[in-house]
């Protein structure tokens, strides 16, 4: 009868509507909560990464790691068979060598012939000069030999016309039709006119011989002259030789640290603390530049990548302090702080056509929200338990 009492109803009333309050400001609180300090299990762990593969090629003679190993910064990866880098190292050494050889022996050459060279520039000018004088000695000898032969005819015709004159007088003195005076004297005119002949012949022999000697001299002075001039086309065509030499440096060199950097690459150490995956290959596999053979897991930097719906990103900014949990052992927590909130996802409503959006003519009531992938750098992670791509589950404090 007491629930017909008016007095218990409205005392149920009451305490139902306190209830009703209490589970309202619960609610409220709890989504105040949520909107404040938003949470998602949609995230995974993850770290950087990088792929080994051989800058050289060659055979895997050394593979110092094992699939899942951890290893320390600095210890041996693995090492390629390095004898023809070797060799190709020493060639390049021996052709720089060589070079080098070569442009000190151009050096030496050019100092040989500074001398010389020095010395025909110097007396080019002169021997210029002489050459010149010896052309114009030519010339003047050459002109006593017109003197000379005009001479030499004259005397000629002399002594052909005292010997024509005597050969008429001398029947005439049988005769007497001449005296003896006369044929004396035309007698002593034909040796006189002779022996001028004679001399005319001989300064004309000394004139051509004077002539040839002036010409030899001419030739000797323009041998001088062209030889000077060599001497001084041999010192500038060294001096090109040296500066192509010269340039062949900085080529030769650049082959030297290519080899030595070719040999440095036969022999891979890890750059950073980490772990070993995917590691297929034995000792003795070929080794192709490019083509990865394992990759690193680079241990010094951890971090989480949360999807949060697109609602809860105005709690989150740069720098705030997250909760981490991972699934293997989710009752301990990690430190972390947001990095960076992404800025675009792929849109699933939106395609393109003919380069045109094509966009469905639909409306859905019930709008579903994004979700934006942000980056939080774990402060105290433990290596032994965490793993790229495991589930985590984070909550922004």
């Amino acid at each position: 009868m007491n629930g017909d009492n008016p007095r218990v109803k409205s005392k149920y009333i009451r305490a139902s509507w306190v209830v009703l309050a209490l589970a309202a400001v619960t609610v409220a609180g709890v989504l105040l909560h949520l909107d404040r300090h938003p949470r998602t299990d949609d995230a995974s762990v993850r770290a950087n990464y990088i792929q080994f593969a051989p800058e050289v090629s060659g055979r895997l003679v050394t593979l110092a790691v094992k699939d899942n190993a951890f290893v320390h910064k600095g210890d041996l990866l693995f090492a390629i068979d390095s004898r023809q880098y070797e060799y190709a190292l020493q060639q390049a050494l021996a052709d720089q060598s060589l070079l080098e050889a070569q442009i000190v022996d151009a050096q030496r050459r050019i100092a040989a012939e500074n001398s010389a060279v020095a010395a025909a520039r110097a007396g080019l000018s002169g021997t210029k000069t002489q050459t010149k004088v010896s052309e114009s000695s030519v010339e003047a000898a050459l002109a006593a030999v017109e003197r000379a032969n005009a001479a030499m005819q004259a005397a000629e015709a002399q002594k052909d016309l005292a010997a024509s004159n005597l050969r008429r007088i001398e029947p005439l003195l049988a005769k007497q039709y001449v005296t003896p005076e006369q044929v004396d004297e035309s007698r002593t005119k034909a040796r006189i006119t002779e022996r001028s002949y004679e001399e005319a012949v001989s300064a004309l022999q000394q004139a051509q011989a004077a002539a040839s000697q002036a010409r030899f001299a001419h030739e000797e002075s323009n041998i001088s002259v062209t030889a000077s001039e060599a001497r001084l086309e041999q010192s500038v065509h060294a001096v090109e030789i040296l500066d192509t030499l010269l340039a062949q440096r900085p080529a030769k060199a650049a082959k030297v640290l290519d080899a030595r950097l070719n040999l440095e690459r036969c022999t891979v150490k890890a750059p950073f603390d980490g772990y070993v995956t995917n590691l297929n290959i034995s000792e003795g596999e070929y080794a192709k530049p490019g083509a990865p053979i394992f990759a690193l897991i680079d241990n010094r930097t951890w971090y989480v990548v949360s999807n949060y719906r697109e609602s809860e990103l105005k709690s989150i900014c740069p720098g705030k302090h997250v909760d981490v949990y991972v699934m293997s052992q989710p009752g301990k927590r990690f430190d972390g702080v947001v990095e960076s909130l992404g800025f675009g996802v792929a849109p699933d409503d939106t395609r393109l056509s003919n380069g045109l959006p094509d966009i469905e003519h639909t409306l859905n009531w019930v709008h579903i929200a994004a979700r934006f992938p942000v980056r939080i750098r774990v402060q105290n992670p433990d290596p032994t338990l965490f793993r790229v791509g495991e589930t985590a589950t984070t909550i922004v404090r």
